[in-house]
């Protein structure tokens, strides 16, 4: 009765039970937590020990679709938004160099270097950069860091979830003794909250393709040619192929000749995120309950120390922009978990602070951009970049 359809059914229903848990526990245990709970515990009993390859999802989600998933984020970057929050994104930059630097000089002393490599990248961002370095240390033949990657991926949100929540609740308190004492939220301020959320307006130029003869194939296939430019940039400046897609990706949505939100558009997105998703899992099959214990506990050090090198670097720079340090240092968190977890956190803190509408609009209309664009800038940018500056030093 197993064949390739039985194991894509598995890998699906793995995937929804996660995402059932996740609902259920109103996000605090993330689906990718649980989904990886489950295919791990089933490798270790009854699930096959080459299921994802058996469903074919890859090599599909490890070639072809991560470069076109990097090509895409790089069509849904609002360059005007994040002009708009500059000092967010100074702020979460300065947030995200204060990890890296924590990480990688204090870390070595404890764990080994491959583990520092492969965890950093994957702590300071979302799937994209766990499956980059994932792939790296798999192709070096350093298993034990392949996991490491993988598992970094999956609790990092533990860790966000709480601090995001303790921060904004400070800083709930503050804003809402500035409301009560007479402050209101500006019509600005107001608007920008739905402004936020938006994707960038379609451009048209010489590049454009008329919209009748704009399909899905051809949407996909300008993906592809996009994507394939930027590969073949990697290979010529030694710059890793997937920091170039998500240039080009901007570049030629500026332009006009890739749509915004592409993978939306083509109504290809859900399927390469499954495989994508399944991918990554996949390195799972090699992870030992042993391994798992000895893992444990560099992952704790890596987040601790990770957390604190974030924390100081973002305090500095709101003491220097004069911004509140509770909100810079939430900001900088939506590093351990991205978007929509970021919108989840502070829409329900602001609704449960709030003791009527205007006081929720006001909360919402002072913390909600930030953190929209703090996860765009750390999770959708600054973790591709900083792993494709990781995947060449195993």
């Amino acid at each position: 009765m197993y064949n390739f359809l039985a194991a894509f059914v598995i890998c699906g229903g793995i995937i929804i039970i996660g995402e059932l848990i996740s609902h259920w526990t109103k996000a605090w245990v993330p689906s990718v937590f649980a989904s990886a709970c489950i295919l791990l515990v089933g490798y270790w009993t009854v699930i096959p020990y080459d299921l994802v390859k058996d469903s074919f999802l890859i090599p599909f989600g490890s070639t072809l679709g991560i470069f076109l998933l990097i090509t895409h984020m790089g069509t849904i970057i609002s360059l005007e938004n994040l002009m708009k929050q500059w000092r967010t994104v100074v702020v979460c930059l300065s947030g995200l160099a204060g990890m890296c630097i924590a990480v990688y000089f204090v870390c070595p002393f404890m764990m080994d270097r491959s583990l520092v490599i492969a965890g950093l990248p994957p702590l300071t961002g979302g799937i994209v950069a766990a499956t980059m370095m994932q792939t790296a240390a798999t192709e070096a033949g350093l298993l034990t860091a392949a996991v490491f990657a993988i598992t970094m991926y999956c609790v990092q949100g533990f860790a966000g979830y709480p601090l995001t929540a303790i921060c904004l609740k400070y800083e709930g308190r503050r804003l809402l003794e500035r409301y009560r004492a007479g402050e209101r939220a500006s019509a600005a301020d107001a608007e920008a909250v739905k402004e936020v959320t938006k994707l960038p307006e379609e451009r048209h130029g010489i590049l454009t393709v008329p919209e009748k003869f704009n399909t899905p194939v051809v949407i996909l296939t300008k993906l592809g040619i996009v994507a394939w430019l930027a590969f073949l940039m990697g290979g010529w400046t030694g710059i890793s192929g997937a920091v170039w897609a998500l240039v080009f990706g901007v570049i030629f949505s500026t332009l006009g000749f890739l749509d915004t939100n592409s993978l939306i558009k083509a109504n290809s997105m859900q399927i390469l995120m499954f495989a994508l998703t399944m991918y990554v899992f996949e390195g799972l099959k090699d992870c030992t309950p042993q391994m798992l214990i000895d893992l444990i506990v560099p992952m704790v050090e890596m987040i601790v120390i990770g957390v604190a090198g974030m924390w100081l670097f973002a305090y500095i720079t709101a003491k220097i922009l004069k911004m509140s340090p509770w909100l810079t240092f939430a900001n900088s968190l939506t590093a351990l978990y991205g978007f929509p977890f970021n919108a989840l956190i502070t829409e329900s803190t602001c609704t449960a602070m709030a003791e009527t509408p205007e006081e929720k609009e006001y909360l919402m209309s002072e913390l909600f951009p930030s953190m929209i664009v703090g996860g765009f800038v750390t999770v959708t940018i600054a973790s591709v970049l900083i792993a494709g500056v990781f995947v060449t030093m195993f």
